[in-house]
């Protein structure tokens, strides 16, 4: 059972279309997603080939690194919040905190019903998924320091039993410094998420933090420092070790 005050992270899809019904009177887009998400057939199976998933914070380099790997292995790429609502994020990244979780998680729950049927043709690979929509939600619902996370083990930070599982779970990581480097070279207007992991050094080690604590899958912790062929190298051989090729 999840501690006591446990982040609410939005744990199974009933939960998720209970609460996008909750504000679908006022966001219209609310409603939108949660008939997509009703769509979807419930506890998705993968198909015969692998499911990668890439993790970290922006600038790690994970599109980069997902694009190359796809590249490589022939593969497909699908990125959370998938397209078909990735155009409304900036309307749920203003709404409180449990609206914003919840369209996160139904990205999750229609990524899915994609990785399935892809993964019956190639090997797929993914541009964040469950992993993230955890990690920031138990960093910004807990308030404070890294020690006041949830304990390892902690039921928050176990896959939801109703979710296509991954293969593998990846987690790019790089140093503050040179994460910040790299997005100020990418010139890009900072969603609010990001401007916060720069200007609040805890909020930014909760995430991280929370990343490692996550289990059933846990993420492989992969240093993506050095140069792009050296990660490509690195990132090969773990899936080559942990998945049928």
């Amino acid at each position: 059972m999840p501690g006591v005050g446990a982040p609410s992270v939005p744990r199974a899809a009933p939960a998720v279309r209970h609460r996008l019904r909750q504000c679908a009177a006022w966001i219209p887009e609310a409603r939108a997603v949660l008939d997509l998400l009703e769509k979807c057939p419930e506890h998705q199976k993968k198909g015969g080939f692998p499911v990668v998933v890439f993790e970290g914070l922006d600038a790690t380099g994970k599109t980069t690194v997902a694009t190359s790997v796809r590249d490589t292995l022939n593969a497909v790429l699908l990125r959370s919040p998938p397209p078909c609502i990735s155009p409304w994020r900036a309307i749920f990244d203003d709404q409180p905190t449990s609206i914003k979780r919840a369209f996160y998680a139904a990205g999750n729950y229609i990524l899915a019903s994609e990785i399935a049927r892809a993964s019956t043709q190639a090997p797929v690979i993914i541009d964040r998924y469950w992993h993230s929509t955890a990690a920031y939600t138990i960093a910004t619902e807990v308030n404070s320091k890294v020690q006041d996370l949830p304990p390892a083990h902690d039921d928050v930070y176990q896959w939801p039993e109703d979710l296509l599982k991954p293969d593998l779970v990846l987690l790019l990581t790089v140093d503050p410094e040179e994460r910040v480097r790299r997005l100020q070279r990418r010139g890009l207007e900072k969603t609010k998420e990001e401007a916060e992991l720069e200007a609040n050094s805890l909020f930014r080690q909760r995430v991280e933090e929370s990343y490692r604590r996550m289990v059933n899958p846990a993420c492989q912790e992969v240093d993506a420092s050095s140069s792009l062929e050296e990660i490509i190298e690195t990132v090969l051989r773990l899936i080559k070790q942990h998945c049928a090729l």
